[in-house]
């Protein structure tokens, strides 16, 4: 009997323009009425959530920047961090800010971008998911007067030979760090930072075994939290290393497979 379902957001509960369908929010609800514990799981800031959970009551939970924080809503109280050191993140910017490269960081939960034109862009293309994001025209002024240590960093970068600079900055002067690239950015966490130890640790407080935790994602950086989870279940648009570490294989983003594997797999099983 699943107990607890991480669903991750972007590219799974989202479609490629950031939209969350009517099936899918419906089927999250089902699923929270039927007395399971549905969590948010995402790559995304806190501050940054999809707007259309905002204002919904069926979760408590959140785990957030690729599992650098899990968050207890109805107290405030972070139950799970791992995070960049403040001097370590700082570093890492100073050196990036001598490369064509835009900064992002999540910082205390809210997402920073440095520069207008780039926050503008952020906008344009995330709508009202990215209402909350702040511009910042200095990110280490912001860093250094933040209390907290650093959730996470992103690079966008525009050539090759930019991520190749990247990669070898990464390598020489963050060893203790874990990033992971796209070709456009390279994001930077805590070593200890996964969405699988996140689950694991929430979990765990929890009292919830392995075989009752269901999990639904589509890219590489879910695959920490498949080896938390007894039903793992991927997307029909999921990278093809997370298929094949998949109990079941759902429909795409583009046709509500979240409510999908819901109401087939995980709803069957209560």
């Amino acid at each position: 009997m699943i107990k607890l379902l991480a669903v991750d957001m972007d590219g799974t509960c989202l479609d490629s323009r950031s939209r969350m369908s009517a099936e899918n929010l419906a089927a999250l609800r089902r699923a929270a009425e039927a007395g399971i514990l549905v969590v948010p799981t995402t790559g995304r800031s806190l501050s940054c959530l999809p707007h259309r959970l905002r204002g919904e009551k069926f979760f408590r939970y959140v785990i957030s920047s690729n599992g650098a924080q899990v968050t207890d809503l109805y107290t405030g109280e972070s139950l799970f961090q791992a995070l960049i050191p403040k001097q370590r993140a700082m570093r890492l910017v100073q050196l990036a800010q001598s490369l064509p490269v835009s900064i992002t960081a999540h910082v205390e939960q809210e997402y920073l971008v440095r520069g207008r034109a780039f926050w503008l862009l952020g906008r344009l293309a995330f709508g009202p998911d990215a209402a909350a994001s702040l511009c910042v025209n200095n990110m280490n002024r912001q860093l250094r007067l933040r209390s907290s240590d650093v959730e996470e960093l992103q690079f966008y970068f525009f050539t090759k030979r930019t991520g190749q600079r990247l990669r070898c900055m990464m390598e020489r002067y963050a060893p203790d760090c874990r990033w992971a690239f796209t070709d456009q950015y390279v994001e930077v966490f805590s070593r200890n930072a996964s969405k699988g130890a996140a689950l694991s640790a929430l979990a765990a407080r929890l009292n919830i075994p392995k075989e009752q935790i269901a999990c639904i994602g589509d890219g590489e950086n879910d695959l920490p939290m498949f080896e938390a989870a007894g039903l793992r279940i991927a997307m029909g648009n999921a990278v093809e290393p997370l298929k094949a570490q998949a109990s079941q294989v759902s429909r795409t983003n583009r046709h509500s497979g979240v409510a999908y594997a819901i109401d087939r797999w995980i709803l069957q099983e209560k």
